[in-house]
């Protein structure tokens, strides 16, 4: 049983360049432990009354649930398209070990304004 709160941000971007970019940000601010780029993958879709397809790359952030409503958050922000697929999912479990790291991974927000930001801090 997972009893650290981890959860997976499934998310899609339109290049790997794009979801490095935004994985990078995310661990960066403490906003996810660990992300995995997925290059290769096509999505069929319909958008504005029209079937679609494109390649795309899936994107996987791991996080706690304290901390996705800010990682989808600056997602959103930080990604390309008006409307992101972006998606948290519960971890149902896995190895103790990881998940403490993965919860360690990830920081508080800072304190308040001029807080310095944890996007240096080396662990």
């Amino acid at each position: 049983m997972n009893t650290s709160g981890a959860v997976l941000i499934y998310a899609t971007a339109p290049d790997a360049a794009t979801a490095e970019a935004i994985a990078r940000r995310l661990v960066e601010d403490g906003l996810a432990a660990c992300a995995n780029i997925l290059p290769g993958m096509r999505s069929v879709y319909r958008w504005e009354g029209q079937v679609e397809a494109a390649d795309e790359v899936v994107l996987i952030l791991k996080t706690v649930h304290d901390r996705a409503e800010a990682a989808m958050r600056r997602l959103g922000e930080l990604h390309p398209y008006r409307t992101p697929c972006a998606l948290v999912l519960p971890i149902s479990g896995g190895l103790p070990a990881y998940l403490a790291w993965l919860a360690e991974g990830v920081t508080a927000p800072p304190a308040g304004p001029g807080a310095p930001s944890p996007a240096g801090s080396r662990a």
